[in-house]
């Protein structure tokens, strides 16, 4: 079954909340004024249910261009992406999760692994002891079976079908 509604209309609320406050908040504020950002804001509504169609899509392509997008413009500066543990239970999250990974490195810790997985650190340990996760040599687990995992998931939607 193709990812539920609630999920997309949930992606698209955390994305319109995202620009919102990353984008147009602080041209208000030097603006002094939301009125010439009315036209922007209808624009970037249509802006992000495309987003969500090509995060949720079955183009895998279109959709790792589309969270390298989102992640360069929710994340910019020099610091590495390293959300906290919650954003990987977000809509976003799952989807960056699903689609790439972990986008900046090719391990995680055991904490982020189980972050994005929605499973304890110790689930996590026990996943890799039965040969569930890869452990990567430099110590923690590889992001690419981290994400491997969540893919073949039985949680009753399939990701790329939309």
């Amino acid at each position: 079954m193709p990812v539920p509604t609630s999920f997309h209309t949930a992606l698209v609320a955390q994305l319109l909340r995202l620009s919102e406050q990353r984008l147009l908040d602080p041209l208000e504020i030097l603006l002094q004024s939301a009125d010439p950002l009315t036209a922007v804001r209808s624009y970037l509504r249509a802006a992000v249910e495309t987003q969500a169609a090509q995060l949720l899509g079955r183009n895998e392509l279109l959709a790792t261009h589309a969270v390298t997008r989102l992640i360069s413009a929710f994340s910019p500066g020099d610091e590495p992406f390293d959300p906290p543990l919650e954003w990987w239970q977000t809509p976003l999250g799952q989807v960056v999760a699903r689609r790439v990974g972990h986008p900046a490195t090719e391990a995680v810790p055991y904490s982020v692994a189980g972050a994005m997985l929605g499973v304890t650190r110790q689930g996590v340990h026990d996943l890799v002891n039965r040969n569930k996760l890869d452990r990567h040599p430099d110590g923690g687990v590889r992001t690419e079976s981290v994400r491997v995992r969540l893919l073949t998931r039985k949680d009753g939607f399939a990701w790329g079908t939309t």
